[in-house]
């Protein structure tokens, strides 16, 4: 079985959050599952991709892509990431710039590279069973199949797999960029109408033949208005389609037996290492030791992350004498809010501003325990990163969090939970967490066993080997 994986970005040539990761990691996890997976990975070729990868690419050929009435030049690049195939494709009026995205051009460059997708597939003599497309970047790939591809001999029988990651962006235009760029007939911009606009993803959800997103708590919520920024009117009418898998990580680059960002590494079973990184996590940040359990906040300073919550308790959560090392960054009202903690507090209190991969590693590894409110949550890697380390996740049960972090007070638990987005909910359960934290005895058997807990994707790649062959079937 052949499938193509098309995303905007991809670990380890281009990355800006949860997607790059779960491209990057996934295709490799499927084609273990079975000798007969051929998975291949396409995404643009980004100025941000380091020359010394680029002088490893090979090239194959070039072709020309339609955007409408224009003809555009697109190169085809390849190389081999361990038994892994990409292609990388050439543009570099679209793709020479200084980022990925948030360009007012966007909607050209994404359509594109959309529309490149399937045209080079003549090109390089490759015709995959399944195109598995990611996010609103890649959802006109579905469009171009179903309207101008779907018939012609070479194209025949191609599946297309719509995963959506994050519903809040769409990919939403004015409706002249159906003429101006799309170059589709007229008669199917229906497909693409939504609210007066045309949105990118709501195509994707009309023409895909399966529909799936990043957990199966996320598949449902996308069904209420509370969660779906609208599309839910669309995602209802195709529920039956509609499939959560929850995400993995790359256990191997996660790893606290072998990470060599750590002072002492450690194991489940020994976890004396663990107390090493606490130890130097504490007089890195500057903060003085005690008993009281340390919490790592890694994450984005934005509303949905749940950070209201966090600053409307903190002062309450620092008189339980804990320390923070908190690292992200995000709205200027909360990292103001953050620095003036860490001014006020400094022997508690410590911040990083920006991200630092290294400095992620060294807080998930050397915290207690690590604070995840999010309002909405599509999956999540943190709490997993976090329980791979032995740090100890506080989250509220919203889509992929919920799906992996089990509150301690019932049986096979592995973290905290809470239910209601409330600041005093949420800090009703990092109290619980510190009166368990006082038993050693038990705290240690729940580091265990949020250790042991499997969120590689061998599970995931197994569910998703399943619905390619339950398709094909049909």
């Amino acid at each position: 079985m052949k499938i193509l994986f098309a995303a905007s970005e991809a670990r380890p040539f281009a990355a800006s959050g949860g997607l790059a990761d779960v491209v990057g990691s996934l295709p490799a996890a499927v084609q273990k599952q079975e000798d007969s997976m051929d998975c291949r990975v396409v995404m643009p070729l980004y100025r941000s991709i380091r020359p010394e990868v680029r002088n490893q690419m090979t090239f194959l050929t070039d072709i020309t892509v339609e955007v409408s009435w224009r003809k555009q030049y697109c190169g085809i690049y390849t190389i081999q990431v361990g038994k892994i195939t990409y292609y990388l494709l050439d543009n570099p009026y679209y793709f020479i710039r200084d980022g990925m995205y948030g360009f007012y051009d966007d909607c050209e460059r994404f359509v594109f590279f959309s529309r490149a997708v399937l045209e080079i597939l003549p090109a390089i003599s490759w015709k995959p069973d399944f195109i598995h497309c990611n996010d609103w970047q890649t959802a006109m790939i579905p469009v171009y199949y179903q309207v101008l591809y779907r018939y012609h001999q070479e194209y025949e029988k191609i599946h297309i797999l719509y995963t959506i990651h994050n519903i809040q962006y769409q990919g939403v235009y004015g409706k002249e960029v159906v003429s101006e760029l799309m170059g589709i007939p007229t008669y199917h911009t229906s497909l693409l109408e939504f609210d007066g606009m045309v949105n990118l993803m709501k195509g994707a959800i009309e023409t895909a033949d399966y529909i799936t997103t990043v957990s199966p708590t996320y598949a449902t919520e996308i069904l209420n208005p509370w969660y779906s920024y609208g599309m839910d009117r669309a995602l209802i009418l195709h529920q039956d389609s509609i499939v959560g898998i929850l995400n993995g990580i790359d256990t191997d680059y996660y790893n606290p037996e072998t990470d060599p960002n750590l002072k002492t590494n450690y194991t489940a079973s020994s976890l004396q290492g663990k107390k090493n990184c606490r130890a130097a996590l504490l007089k890195a940040s500057n903060l003085t030791d005690t008993t009281a359990p340390v919490i790592g906040i890694v994450t984005r300073f934005v509303v949905h992350k749940g950070i209201q919550l966090i600053q409307q308790t903190f002062q309450e959560m620092l008189q339980l004498d804990c320390r923070f090392a908190i690292l992200g960054s995000g709205e200027k009202l909360y990292e103001d809010f953050f620095r003036e903690m860490q001014a006020a507090y400094p022997e508690q209190v410590h911040v990083t501003l920006g991200f630092m991969p290294n400095l992620a590693k060294q807080i998930y590894a050397g915290a207690d325990m690590f604070l995840m409110p999010s309002q909405n949550e599509p999956c999540g890697l943190a709490q997993m990163v976090a329980m791979r380390y032995g740090t100890i996740p506080i989250i509220r049960e919203t889509g992929g969090l919920k799906d992996s972090v089990f509150d301690a007070g019932g049986e096979n638990g592995n973290g905290f939970t809470f239910k209601t987005y409330d600041a005093y909910d949420m800090l009703d359960a990092v109290k619980r967490a510190c009166t368990l934290f006082s038993d050693k005895r038990k705290w240690n058997a729940l580091i265990r066993h949020a250790m042991k807990c499997d969120y590689s994707w061998n599970a995931s790649a197994k569910k998703y080997v399943a619905l390619y062959h339950s398709l094909a079937e049909k």
